[in-house]
C-alpha cells in the first residue's frame, strides 16, 4: 500500500485464508459427538457475481474439475444466482466424506483466487442435519478467516435458532476459528447446501 492509499483511506483487499477449511472434518466429528448433527455431503461457495469471458472460462474450469468426480460416482457441480446477484456453486459428496467435500470447496476457492477473483469470494457453507431434520451450516467468511454457525428454524419463516447457534459456537471453539463479532453472523437464507 502506498502513501497516497494510506492518506485517502484505501486498502488492499484481504487475501482469503483458504486453508482454514481443512479444519472442518475434525470439527464435524466434534459437532456430531456433542450435538448429533452430521454432515449432509452438501457444501457451497458464494461469490459476488462477475461477468465476462475470463469468468466464463473459470466457471468451465471449475465444472471440469468437480464434474470429473462423476466418473467416480460423484454428482455434477451446480451453479445458481440468488436474488441479490451473488453466484453460488453447490458441490456434493457422500455424507460420510466431509474431507472430500472440503477438498472440492478448497479447489474451487483456489481456482477463483488464482484466477484473480479472490476479492469476490464471500463465504463457503458446509451443511449438517440432526436426527430431527433440523438444518445447520458452518459458514466460513473469507475476509475474516473465521467460521460461524447458521441454524434456520424449520418452516421457512426466516427465523434463526439462536440458542443452537450459540451452543455450536461453544462446542467448536477449540476446533475452528469462530467469529467473535455476532453482528457478522449474517443469515444465508435459502443458500444451496443448507
Amino acid at each position: 500500500m502506498g502513501l497516497f492509499d494510506a492518506i485517502l483511506g484505501r486498502s488492499k483487499p484481504v487475501r482469503p485464508d483458504l486453508d482454514q477449511l481443512f479444519a472442518v472434518p475434525s470439527a464435524a466429528l466434534t459437532l456430531q459427538a456433542a450435538t448429533g448433527f452430521t454432515p449432509t455431503g452438501l457444501g457451497s461457495v458464494c461469490f459476488a457475481g462477475v461477468e465476462g469471458g475470463g469468468f466464463a472460462r473459470l466457471q468451465e474450469d471449475v465444472r471440469e474439475l468437480l464434474d470429473a468426480d462423476t466418473e467416480r460416482g460423484g454428482v455434477p457441480v451446480e451453479f445458481s444466482r440468488d436474488a441479490y446477484g451473488y453466484t453460488w456453486l453447490l458441490a456434493t459428496q457422500p455424507a460420510d466424506d466431509s474431507a472430500a467435500l472440503v477438498n472440492d470447496l478448497h479447489a474451487v476457492n483456489t481456482l477463483l483466487q488464482d484466477g484473480g477473483f479472490g476479492p469476490h469470494l464471500l463465504c463457503s457453507l458446509i451443511g449438517f442435519r440432526d436426527a430431527e431434520g433440523r438444518a445447520l451450516a458452518l459458514v466460513y467468511l473469507y475476509k475474516r478467516g473465521t467460521f460461524y454457525p447458521f441454524a434456520p428454524l424449520p418452516g421457512g419463516a426466516e427465523k434463526r435458532d439462536n440458542q443452537l447457534e450459540l451452543q455450536v459456537r461453544g462446542v467448536l471453539g477449540d476446533d475452528l476459528r469462530v467469529e467473535k463479532d455476532l453482528s457478522r453472523w449474517f443469515p444465508v437464507w435459502g443458500a444451496p447446501g443448507l
